[in-house]
């Protein structure tokens, strides 16, 4: 599903982000969204979010519908 438009992200869905400080390098960090802190409909670079863990990040992959790859010890 689209990181990039906010109707499809909701409070309580587990979803990879990028943290701005991983950028360059790509890497995600996955977690479940407690927070959706972008205010617009839709955003290029993936829907600013706030993670559980308390990890702020833009998102990039939603996973719900694919529970069987995630990493639930990271979680």
């Amino acid at each position: 599903m689209d990181g990039t438009k906010r109707k499809n992200i909701q409070v309580g869905q587990v979803v990879r982000i990028v943290q701005k400080q991983h950028q360059s390098s790509g890497e995600l960090t996955e977690g479940i969204v407690s927070r959706i802190l972008t205010n617009a409909s839709q955003h290029p670079h993936g829907i600013k979010v706030k993670l559980d863990s308390g990890e702020v990040g833009r998102v990039k992959e939603i996973l719900n519908e694919d529970l069987d790859e995630l990493d639930w010890d990271a979680l």
